[in-house]
């Protein structure tokens, strides 16, 4: 369970922290580590940079190529796998406690000696341009990066994460390279351990991995508030189902009002088949097979972003009847019952997220990037069981008014998928 470990914090190299489990029940480790290196750094013109750098990071460091540096890597079974969302470069680290020097090391290689060999930046920009040209066939991508701009428009998290292949054809190793001296960085980074190594052990691992990242930070995003683009617009596909994608103005993880607006999202759109939305829209009414919401919190600004996926036919009477469902939570909030149910899922899921070494580094690794203290795991459920009914309604009448709702839709309204494209004054604001 959650609250059967206990986390320790130790000096990371160049200041901040590292957040760390003890577990000697199996002999593996498992490390995340985030660096202030995501998409909302990229700059103009260059979106997609952050992605691309990191999709290098196992590429070759060194003295070794591209090969030569996987075949290391397998040889010794470490998983070294990477992603970049909006804030952040997430890396993660697996491996056997007997190879953990030779992993750490190997880490650090590739953060502090990365090669960027033109071999490997033809190759990944190729699969890269290739992943893009998939995602703009799915609606659901689609819609997706089309909410990002029209919400967003020039901000830092307008652009999708892997840039598009006009952007990415103006990215050149020079690009590559300053980026990641600038931003693989030891200011801002966030480590999370949990496995079977010591203190005195883990210590000197943490060294060679990041003791070589220079101590400088890039310069924070600007806040993020949403440009106020079009209440609601258009991506014509010639698909048989439409996805859409709505959002509203959201709030930091910072802000006071949180945990209540989680709890209120869980019963709103976020509980699965347990949800309000779930139940108006796809038992009710028959309209979808899945509908979602969730809180997005970003270092710089925050939102509610909801997806749901009907047929064409029915793509108007849906996003009407979500606009409902909202209106009315807006209003009324839960009922006592719904909040009871909220609260008993919510706190006895809790422990299943801590059920390895890698899930705890990953929960650790997501607290420490929302600036959360260390106890926060401790008190979490406490947490959530003390929000209250009022408070609840508070939070729902402050985030899901749909009177601020901006909906995307990647397909369209009629029924022909042959049909031309639909205005977006089809459906009522």
């Amino acid at each position: 369970m959650a609250q059967a470990f206990e986390v320790k914090t130790l000096p990371a190299p160049k200041g901040g922290e590292i957040w760390y489990v003890s577990d000697h029940t199996l002999p593996m480790i498992a490390l995340t580590a985030a660096l202030p290196a995501g998409s909302a750094y990229d700059p103009p013109g260059k979106a997609g940079l952050a992605n691309f750098a990191a999709e290098l990071l196992d590429e070759g460091a060194g003295a070794m190529k591209a090969g030569a540096f996987q075949t290391a890597l397998s040889n010794r079974a470490i998983r070294l796998s990477v992603t970049t969302d909006r804030d952040y470069l997430i890396v993660s680290l697996v491996t056997l406690a007997d190879n953990a020097k030779d992993a750490f090391d190997l880490l650090g290689q590739a953060l502090s000696h990365p090669r960027f060999d033109a071999d490997a930046i033809a190759r990944v920009r190729a699969q890269i341009v290739a992943g893009i040209a998939d995602q703009d066939q799915d609606p659901d991508e689609v819609a997706q990066k089309a909410f990002y701009r029209a919400w967003f428009q020039d901000g830092p998290y307008g652009h999708a994460i892997e840039g598009d292949a006009q952007s990415l054809a103006a990215i050149n190793v020079s690009d590559l390279k300053h980026f990641a001296a600038t931003h693989w960085v030891s200011r801002g980074l966030k480590i999370a351990v949990a496995g079977d190594v010591k203190e005195e052990q883990l210590a000197a691992l943490i060294r060679s991995a990041f003791g070589g990242l220079p101590s400088t930070a890039p310069r924070s995003p600007v806040l993020a508030d949403h440009a106020r683009g079009p209440r609601l617009a258009v991506t014509d596909m010639p698909v048989p189902q439409s996805n859409v994608v709505f959002g509203l103005p959201g709030i930091l993880r910072s802000d006071p009002d949180y945990l209540p607006a989680y709890v209120a999202n869980y019963i709103l759109g976020g509980g699965g088949f347990a949800a309000r939305l779930t139940t108006e829209l796809r038992v009710k009414r028959g309209l979808t097979y899945d509908v979602s919401t969730s809180l997005e919190s970003y270092r710089r600004a925050g939102l509610v972003l909801g997806d749901v996926a009907t047929k064409r036919s029915s793509t108007k009477q849906t996003i009407a009847a979500m606009r409902d469902v909202l209106r009315d939570f807006a209003q009324n909030g839960p009922t006592e019952a719904e909040l009871a149910d909220a609260k008993t899922y919510l706190t006895g899921s809790w422990p299943l997220a801590f059920s390895s070494n890698v899930g705890i580094a990953d929960q650790l690794g997501i607290f420490e990037r929302l600036d959360l203290p260390v106890d926060y795991i401790r008190n979490r459920n406490a947490l959530i069981n003390a929000v209250t009914l009022d408070q609840v309604k508070q939070a729902s009448h402050r985030l899901f008014n749909p009177a601020r709702l901006s909906v995307v839709v990647a397909g369209g309204f009629g029924p022909d998928p042959g049909g031309s494209a639909n205005s977006a004054d089809t459906v009522a604001p």
